[in-house]
């Protein structure tokens, strides 16, 4: 703990030179770990994954928001996939909701006005999206061509 404590010195006295986060990260005692984790397996995994982004404007839209993402991480319990939930509100339909993986629709349903509907829908939405994920993700990784790019697929 000493060289820790030296360290800590050199990076109060220099706040822009991190010379030992490297040593600091790799310790047990500082990120809870009981052994020494890759540090290149960090290195390329997405920062924002596992987020549950919420673009409802109603009540009804809420509600289907809090019972999808509940639903949602039970399924997706590593946290890797990024999904943002939009609602459309309209008279004659009630709300127009509909969710997307990569900018791309993975569901899309119109939720009348009862707000009960919400919750067997939400739970049943996150089954569907995590399937439909997982198919994607299938074809992307089986699906190579010079003219296309991952994220175009």
């Amino acid at each position: 703990m000493q060289s820790a404590g030296r360290c800590m010195r050199k990076l109060l006295m220099a706040p822009f030179v991190l010379i030992c986060l490297p040593a600091l990260a790799a310790t047990p005692e500082l990120n809870g770990n009981t052994h020494i984790d890759d540090p290149s397996a960090h290195i390329f995994r997405d920062p924002l994954g596992g987020m549950v982004i919420n673009r409802t404007v109603t009540v009804l839209g809420n509600d289907f928001y809090q019972y999808f993402s509940t639903a949602w991480r039970e399924l997706d319990a590593n946290h890797l996939y990024t999904v943002s939930v939009y609602e459309r509100p309209t008279a004659r339909f009630g709300s127009e909701i509909w969710i997307q993986f990569r900018q791309t629709r993975v569901f899309h349903i119109f939720l009348a006005p009862a707000r009960q509907a919400a919750r067997p829908i939400g739970e049943r939405a996150a089954e569907i999206v995590y399937k439909n994920i997982m198919q994607s993700e299938l074809q992307r990784a089986l699906f190579q061509s010079e003219d296309l790019a991952k994220e175009e697929l």
